[in-house]
């Protein structure tokens, strides 16, 4: 009755307040309908209820496939605004639609660069060790540096993406979660050598990589270009089109490089034929 909006008032009243006898998923999904009932006070009252919902069970509703796309669309656009518990557990469902997944990752990205005062993060980088110092007295302060970004949450995580250190980068770029590997690569602190080390990684995802070859301004630097060409992982769709980028040392040594797709090995090799044939003297052909 609530869904084809044929309830009478005092059903409406009581959805509005969370307490309809029904499961769970269905009094959230009350609620977000309610929260566009004819009357004004009715309206107030289902929004004020779900914003003060416990957060542990709208998490469970909004990452659960099964949640009504409408509840997904109020949840997205008025519920999750400045709640990255909730962006979180959006990101997380399965069946939400592209275009509210990326607005929830846009929103999730600007929570997280917004200033946060005193707060502690980015994760700050382990102090240097005394030039005594042995790898195994450094040890102890990378697990600790490791430890401190596995119980980050994703936003938390893109913070110290966008302002951490080259070695908090270094790991985070490795993170499942794409909006925090595709935050490393927004750092402005981010440094050409560190985008070649990415590019050349086995351990990063085909995102990272992706995303760095469709990056204008990485593409600038020869190394890069290179780097991708010869990393096994990344995808094909992406290195083929860079190899006419490459010079004729680095082309010849991709024709001997089993490590790479066979596709771009055979491609480097018809162009070095190419250019052998094209480098050839031209033999008279007794026309005059």
């Amino acid at each position: 009755m609530i869904r084809e909006g044929t309830a009478p008032k005092i059903i409406r009243r009581k959805g509005a307040e969370g307490d309809l006898p029904v499961a769970l998923a269905e009094r959230i999904e009350a609620l977000t309908i309610l929260c566009r009932d004819k009357e004004e006070g009715i309206r107030q009252r289902a929004l004020e209820t779900l914003r003060g919902w416990n957060p542990q069970e709208l998490q469970q509703i909004l990452a659960n496939p099964a949640t009504p796309p409408a509840v997904l669309d109020f949840a997205t656009n008025h519920l999750a605004p400045g709640r990255a518990e909730l962006l979180e557990a959006l990101l997380e469902n399965s069946s939400l639609p592209d275009d509210l997944r990326e607005e929830a990752e846009a929103r999730l990205l600007a929570a997280a660069q917004e200033p946060t005062g005193a707060a502690t993060l980015p994760v700050s980088a382990p102090p240097e060790a005394p030039a005594a110092a042995t790898a195994t007295a450094e040890t102890p302060e990378k697990v600790t540096l490791i430890q401190k970004i596995n119980r980050m949450s994703a936003v938390e995580k893109i913070k110290a993406a966008l302002t951490g250190n080259q070695e908090t980068r270094m790991l985070l770029i490795r993170d499942s979660n794409k909006l925090v590997a595709r935050a490393v690569l927004q750092s402005p602190k981010l440094s050409d050598a560190e985008i070649e080390a990415y590019a050349m990684a086995k351990n990063v995802s085909e995102e990272v990589l992706r995303l760095i070859a469709m990056n204008r301004a990485f593409k600038k630097t020869y190394s890069v270009v290179r780097a991708l060409i010869n990393n096994p992982r990344a995808p094909i769709d992406i290195t083929l089109p860079l190899l006419n980028r490459l010079n004729e040392r680095d082309l010849k040594f991709l024709t001997l490089n089993r490590n790479v797709p066979e596709v771009i090995r055979g491609m480097a090799i018809k162009m070095m034929k190419q250019k052998e044939e094209a480098s050839k003297p031209k033999l008279p052909t007794g026309k005059h």
